[in-house]
Parts: C-alpha cells; sequence; structure tokens
C-alpha cells in the first residue's frame, strides 16, 4: 500500500500503538492488558469525537477482522503474539503503512520502539512517545536492557515529542538519558459518583513481580477482622501464578478472583473501603485514579508519583515498611480518616485526570506538531 505525501484531507491522523489493547475495545476478549494500555484506550477514544482528528489504533491479532471501527476508532489488526519477531515487525510495518497517519504515538518501551521510530523517520511521520513506567526514566530500564536501552534512548531522540506521566519521571528522564519531556496525565472518564456500602480491602493487578501481590495475602493475614477482595490476573510469563492462587484460597477473609471485566471494575473500587498498591514501582498507576474518582483511600507500600497522596491527603504512602503498611490500614478503619482521604481522592481526579479536560492538552500537541 503506498503510504501519500500530502493529503487534501484537512483532519489530523493520529495512530495509536499498542498491540495489548484489543480487549479494551472488545471486552469479550478476555485476555491481558495494562495500564499503558488502558491510557491510549480513553485518549484514542475521546479524541475520535472531536471531527478535526481521524484516530486509528494498531492492536494485536486476537482473531478479529483485519480493520473494524469501534467508537469512532479504525483499530487494525497487527502482529500475532504467536509468531516470530519478525514477523510482528512485517506486521505493524504493514499496519502503520495501512493507517496512514501523520503522528504515531506509542507507550511502553518495547522492541517495538525503535520500529515505530524509524518508520516515522522514513516516511517523514511524526514519533510521539510517552513513558510508561518510573523504571523507564530513573534509569533501571537502561540497566536491565542494555542494547534495547540503546534503542530506547535512540528512539526519543527522534520524537517530535516525549510525554511523562509525572514531573518526577520527567526530571529522572533528562538527567538519564538527556531527553527533555513534557507532562500529560492520564485521564479517565469520571461518571457521576455511586454512593455504594464500604465492604472490603481491595487489590487490582496483574502478578507481575514488581506488584509484590503475595503482600497483599500477607496483609489480609494480618488483619482477619476485615473482608478482603483480592483481583489479580497472570501476567504474561508468570509460572508462579498457579502457587499464588492457591495461596490465596487458603486465606477465610480474602475472596480471590482471577478477572473482572474492565467495564465492571469500578464497581469494585466504589465498594471498597482502601486500596492497596503493594508495588515496588510504577510510573503513575491508573487503579490510583481509579480508586480516586471512586472516592476510595489509597494505601500504598511504596508508589506515591509526585508525593500526590500526601500533597492532596487522599491516602497514604508507607515509603517500604511493611509495618507501617499494616498499622496504617488500622488507622484508617478505625477513624473518620477514610471518608475524609475518599472525598478529597474524588476532587483531585476531578481537577487533574478527567479525560474531557486532558484531551485538550494532547490535541494542542498533536496540533502544533501537524502545523
Amino acid at each position: 500500500m503506498k503510504m501519500t505525501s500530502k493529503r487534501h484531507e484537512t483532519r489530523i491522523r493520529v495512530c495509536f500503538v499498542s498491540p495489548k489493547a484489543y480487549p479494551l475495545f472488545n471486552p469479550n476478549v478476555k485476555e491481558l492488558f495494562g495500564g499503558a494500555e488502558v491510557d491510549l484506550y480513553f485518549l484514542a477514544t475521546e479524541l475520535a469525537k472531536d471531527e478535526n482528528f481521524a484516530v486509528s489504533f494498531i492492536t494485536a491479532d486476537y482473531d478479529q477482522a483485519d480493520i473494524e471501527i469501534i467508537d469512532g476508532v479504525t483499530v487494525i489488526k497487527g502482529l500475532d503474539f504467536k509468531k516470530n519477531v519478525l514477523s510482528g515487525a512485517i506486521r505493524i510495518w504493514r499496519a502503520m503503512r495501512k493507517a496512514d497517519a501523520d503522528t504515531y504515538m506509542l507507550k511502553t518501551a518495547s522492541p517495538g520502539m525503535p520500529l515505530i521510530a524509524a518508520f516515522c523517520l522514513l516516511h517523514k511521520r511524526t514519533f510521539v512517545y510517552k513513558t510508561a513506567s518510573s523504571a523507564e526514566c530513573d534509569g533501571t530500564y537502561l540497566k536491565l536492557h542494555l542494547l534495547l536501552g540503546k534503542a530506547f534512548i535512540w528512539s526519543l531522540r527522534k520524537a517530535g515529542i516525549v510525554l511523562t506521566q509525572s514531573l518526577t519521571d520527567k526530571e529522572n528522564l533528562k538527567n538519564t538519558t538527556g531527553v527533555s519531556a513534557a507532562v500529560i496525565a492520564n485521564g479517565h472518564r469520571l461518571p457521576e459518583l455511586a454512593h455504594q456500602q464500604r465492604q472490603f480491602i481491595l487489590w487490582v493487578g496483574r502478578s507481575a513481580p514488581v506488584k509484590r501481590p503475595e503482600l497483599f495475602i500477607n496483609l489480609a493475614k494480618e488483619t482477619p477482622d476485615e473482608k478482603f477482595t483480592f483481583i489479580c490476573q497472570r501476567a504474561t510469563g508468570d509460572e508462579n501464578y498457579d502457587v499464588l492462587v492457591a495461596r490465596a484460597k487458603t486465606v477465610k477473609n480474602l475472596e480471590f478472583i482471577e478477572r473482572v471485566p474492565f467495564g465492571e471494575i469500578d464497581s469494585y473500587f466504589q465498594r471498597a473501603k482502601v486500596f492497596v498498591n503493594t508495588s515496588d514501582s510504577e510510573g503513575f498507576p491508573n487503579t490510583f485514579i481509579q480508586a480516586c474518582k471512586c472516592a476510595t483511600p489509597i494505601l500504598s507500600l511504596n508508589v506515591n508519583p509526585d508525593g500526590l497522596l500526601t500533597r492532596y491527603d487522599c491516602g497514604i504512602c508507607c515509603e517500604g515498611y511493611w509495618q507501617r503498611l499494616v498499622d496504617s490500614l488500622r488507622f484508617i478503619l478505625s477513624t473518620s480518616r477514610a471518608d475524609q482521604l475518599g472525598k478529597n481522592g474524588r476532587k483531585y481526579a476531578e481537577q487533574n485526570h478527567d479525560i474531557e479536560k486532558i484531551v485538550e492538552q494532547y490535541k494542542q500537541v498533536l496540533q502544533t506538531l501537524n502545523s
């Protein structure tokens, strides 16, 4: 398919590349996705509401049609995870040619990142990258992936603009790669707050080692007089998942749920007394936004991007101390703090993460890049 060099169309054509995002477009597909996919899904579907933008989205092959129109977004089938890397690269390249966009956006460091940057360089299109985790910014990713780390830096330097999720990530990225970035927060849709009875302590995420899901089981055992709900889907390549599940099911006050459809997850946050994050590190957890928009207090072992939990008084960060996590949970539950923390969180989400406001920041960026 021949790509056009000039167009009569006045709309800005934007293509998002996020292979694992297809289950968000089609909830019947019960496969794994993460926060990066959620961020781009919300952005793409919101941007598609504006007739000045033509939005496409490249996903992996989930046995869907080659091209579908979903929520105003042209969803294009790309690589097949069952095939080899070369096949995947070829299929992504073809899908990008099919999208024929002015701007291509990616979130998450991967072998596909230099491929997309090279495509944009070759075809004189604009590459936009948004970091997905603090590890990409603080040098951790570079230390763990020597060759891909060099490709990561090369790709960043070819981008029309680099975005981060927090000021801390922006500063760290500058220090470790020399690349300047702008900050745009993740956006969510914020429905009216539903007042439901708070019933349990909640954990939501994948079983990736960095998320330390086993600690939530320990917390439930330490707090036998409270109910705990543990929503944990198997992370890609996790060979210890069955052991984790078996251990979870031995704890009487803990309900284990493997998967909840994305469209139903808010109901769990709305019924949670406290949302617990046990990760060693993250970028900006979408679960924090989900908790805040549902007026649910956040209790975090380590993660506190830009100090938001303390600055906006919507949760407690325990600075990595286990006993502080246990004691803080009891403190929140035994006082009236939960209600106030929740209200503060909702106010924070309305001010900082409303997708209707966030998308306007992206529109300005895209219009500047394509002017």
